[in-house]
């Protein structure tokens, strides 16, 4: 994986978290939205203008790609490159979950 990607992209931001992990099945950006408000029961809303720079600088990296327009609406899909930035960066948040809830406690 490209230095550079890993130096912008990790660690994930929530919202660059949500927008990736959303993306393992096709979507289009007000779909990504409203399945983020959902999962996070109205905690993470992520504006218009977040979501579509995302979704473009995402794209431009080639963490996803458009798959097909329905309608005005544009979707996209997970690369094989995104995937694996969304892997390392769930990997990470496991670690951290289990590291405060003492899971990887080595004192014992």
């Amino acid at each position: 994986m490209d230095e550079r990607l890993k130096r912008i992209y990790l660690p994930m931001t929530e919202t660059g978290f949500y927008i990736l992990y959303c993306l393992q099945e096709e979507r289009h950006g007000y779909n990504i939205t409203q399945m983020v408000r959902e999962m996070t029961n109205d905690e993470v809303i992520i504006s218009a203008g977040t979501m579509y720079g995302s979704l473009s600088k995402m794209e431009s990296d080639g963490l996803i790609a458009f798959s097909r327009a329905q309608g005005k609406r544009k979707l996209y899909q997970i690369t094989p490159l995104g995937l694996e930035i969304l892997q390392i960066e769930m990997k990470r948040i496991e670690r951290m979950y289990h590291n405060i809830k003492g899971e990887n406690n080595h004192d014992n």
